[in-house]
């Protein structure tokens, strides 16, 4: 079997089971998408988006690796983010770092806000 083949049907596969479970479950609190800061999203990264935006659930942008560029630009690259994915100015993509760290406060009073307990 054609390799590029096989891969295609898995994204369609796991593309379906996505949306069906981001729709049907009750009990989803928050969902968070994680993308890479040094990035402009992908069309799977802009398709992610906008299946989250229809299921009106909670959710939360990520740009991780942001140790990654010069903090100076750190906005700037959020920013570009949003443009890319259209998103309004009421939405927010919080910056990250795993790695180092730094952002994570933010991040996590953010995830915080929505936790059942």
């Amino acid at each position: 079997m054609d390799i590029a083949k096989c891969q295609k049907k898995n994204k369609k596969m796991y593309g379906k089971f996505i949306e069906e479970y981001l729709f049907s479950r009750n009990n989803i609190s928050l969902i968070i998408l994680i993308l890479d800061i040094r990035h402009k999203p992908t069309e799977n990264d802009k398709l992610m988006y906008q299946y989250i935006k229809s299921t009106n659930k909670p959710y939360l942008i990520i740009a991780n690796k942001a140790d990654k560029i010069a903090i100076t630009k750190v906005s700037e690259e959020v920013d570009k983010i949003k443009q890319e994915l259209e998103m309004s100015e009421e939405e927010i993509i919080l910056p990250f770092s795993s790695e180092r760290k730094i952002y994570i406060e933010d991040a996590w009073n953010n995830i915080n806000k929505w936790r059942k307990v």
